[in-house]
This record gives structure tokens, sequence and C-alpha cells, in this order.
């Protein structure tokens, strides 16, 4: 298969998976890159653009019908920019060589994607155990919600910079977590809207360390935006409880493989 193909056919398929399923494109993308012969560094960089690219129109949807508590945003973003940018410096100033690097990126992304993948199967397991216990988190102070708020933004921030993934489900599971009574799809929302920033930052520091493929990021994008709309449209018709488990498994594969 011609290349550029597959990677316009890779964008239309993770496009299409995430517009029906809501699971974050990095847990899917970054494995295909690096299936095709992508460099881990490379995989990372390029997956982060083209993830702020393809959520960025999911903020203007999200914020006409009100889905963003955008003080919650502000508190994500406050531990997770900050996060990302010294995440970058440290890899910049600690000038790897390319193969140590690539292996570093290979090891946490490894376990990054199993965390995913469990993050999938027990999301619903989770949010109802979240929102039917949710006595310690209503003992919390508003400072103490803040404050872990911009620690779970943090560690998003560093993960996410590492890895390309973590933003969409580990970033939702911890916000139900954190805020058990808000309406699910504020939450969605939220998170979408402190992914965009976050994917952003991280994907230009990137590109600054020389790890974007600026033409394998236009070959996604032709195929990701038709997926992402087709898929969206047909999110009601699929059997949810039979997709989530198939490719929570596939990720726990490839998170396995990466590591051993």
């Amino acid at each position: 298969m011609d290349f550029q193909l597959g990677y316009v056919v890779a964008g239309l398929v993770v496009g299409f998976i995430v517009g029906m399923t809501g699971v974050g494109g990095g847990s899917l993308m970054t494995p295909i890159l690096l299936y095709f012969g992508v460099s881990p560094a490379n995989a990372v960089g390029t997956d982060l653009l083209y993830a702020a690219i393809t959520k960025a129109g999911g903020i203007h949807v999200h914020h006409k019908k009100k889905n963003i508590d955008w003080k919650i945003t502000g508190e994500l973003a406050l531990g997770s920019l900050p996060a990302a940018a010294l995440t970058l410096w440290a890899l910049h100033s600690l000038r790897m060589d390319t193969d140590t690097l690539n292996n570093i990126i290979r090891t946490t992304l490894g376990y990054a994607l199993i965390l995913t993948a469990v993050a999938i199967l027990f999301k619903r397991k989770i949010f109802d155990y979240s929102q039917k216990n949710n006595s310690w988190i209503t003992r919390m102070s508003r400072r103490e919600q803040m404050i872990s708020t911009v620690a779970t933004g943090t560690v998003l921030g560093a993960v996410v910079t590492i890895t390309s993934i973590g933003a969409g489900a580990l970033g939702t599971v911890a916000l139900f977590m954190l805020y058990p009574l808000l309406p699910t799809v504020r939450l969605v929302g939220t998170e979408i809207a402190h992914a965009v920033p976050l994917t952003l930052v991280a994907g230009m520091g990137h590109a600054g360390l020389g790890n974007v493929d600026w033409h394998l990021l236009a070959n996604l994008l032709i195929g990701s935006l038709p997926g992402i709309y087709l898929g969206s449209h047909l999110a009601n018709r699929v059997a949810d409880h039979y997709l989530r488990p198939a490719l929570a498994i596939m990720l726990v594969f490839v998170g396995i493989k990466l590591l051993f």
C-alpha cells in the first residue's frame, strides 16, 4: 500500500472510531504510526498537533451548547501547560540521543496505553461508583478541589507531552472522580476544551524539537475530518458494550508489545 494512502486511511479509521465512541485519538493513532515505521518521537509530535486540530471544532460546538466549565478548564490548564513546557524543556536540555529518547517514549507510551485501556474498559463502572459514592468529594473544600484539579492537570500535562495520549480517556475519568455531581456531557466538553490548548502547546514544542512530520500530518487530517463526521452520525447505531472492550484489548496488546 502507498504510504500516503495508508496515512489517509489511518486518519479516516481513527477519526471514525473517535467520532463513534469518544475514545481519544492519541491512544489509537500513535500505535498505528509506530506500526507504519514512524519513530516514536515523530509519532508523538505529529499526533499531538493532529489531536489539537481535530478537537478544535469540538470546543465551538460544546461552547454553544454550554457544555464547558471554563473554571475547571482553567484550573486543569494551570497545571498542565506549565508541566508540558517543563517536560519539553527537560527533553531538550537533557540532549539525549535519538535512540534513548525513542526508548523513553516507547516505554512511557506502553504504560499509558495500558492505563488508557483500563480507563476505557471500566469507564462506566468508575462513573457509576463516582456518582453514587460522592461523600468524600462533598467533604472537600473548594480550595482542596481546586488543588486536586491543578495536580491532575500537571500529571496529564507531563504524560500527554511524552506519549500524546491520556488527555481523553484518563482526563475524563479523573474529572468524573473529582466532580461526580456535574453532568457527563459537561465534563466531556470541559475535557475537550482543556485538551486542545494542551496538545497544541505540546505539539508545537515537539515541532521545535523537530519531532513533527508535516506531510504526514496533512495526510492524517485529510482522512480524519470526514471520518469524525461519519462516526458521529453513526454513534447511536453501534453496540458500545462490544466496541469499547475490543478497543481496550487492542490497546493492552499494543502496550505490552511496546514494553516487552
